[in-house]
């Protein structure tokens, strides 16, 4: 990438973290888990896409190998809180970690959320102290060995609750016939 090229595309993976993260908080502080599982699917979706970007770039390279602290990281831990809340009976699911192995193991959708943004938000501080290949090559890795795959987890978690929101039915199975019967004209 070109100079150019490199601080448009830091700029719009900014743009990203920050839109997750500050949905993140209005989500936790404001909603209830019928309105905070659709919302947090479109968000989650959104940073994946983000995350993709950066996932298939030619890997970022700071000019000196270590760069100085971006300061401490953000005290999410109310977030979190509130968001397992929110969440109730629905934050604990089943995550495969490495999907070449078969087990799962338990996880919780506000925890994993909340290690997202913690992620995020130590690349955002790099970004908004001017060192933006610092900020991308942090977001690229942590990506690729931490909030990508938590991402895909919890992503797939709140599909599968958006889902059989949608698609189940309280008709029981002679309820099923009789429509399918009316629809077939039978």
């Amino acid at each position: 990438m070109k100079d150019l090229d490199v601080e448009d595309f830091g700029q719009q993976i900014a743009d990203a973290v920050e839109s997750y993260l500050v949905s993140l908080r209005a989500i936790a502080r404001d909603e209830t888990a019928s309105t905070a599982i659709p919302m947090l699917l479109l968000e989650v979706s959104q940073i994946m896409l983000a995350g993709a970007r950066l996932g298939v770039q030619v890997p970022f390279v700071p000019d000196t190998e270590f760069q100085p602290d971006a300061g401490p990281d953000p005290d999410l831990d109310a977030m979190r809180i509130r968001l397992a809340g929110v969440l109730g009976d629905l934050d604990t699911y089943a995550h495969n970690f490495e999907p070449y192995d078969p087990d799962t193991l338990p996880a919780n959708i506000s925890d994993d959320l909340t290690s997202m943004a913690t992620d995020l938000a130590n690349g955002l501080s790099h970004y908004r102290s001017g060192d933006v290949i610092e900020a991308l090559w942090w977001w690229q890795y942590s990506y690729l060995a931490n909030w990508g795959t938590i991402g895909c987890g919890v992503l797939s978690a709140l599909h599968s609750v958006v889902a059989h929101s949608a698609l189940d039915s309280d008709l029981d199975e002679s309820d099923r016939v009789a429509v399918a019967d009316e629809v077939l004209g039978e």
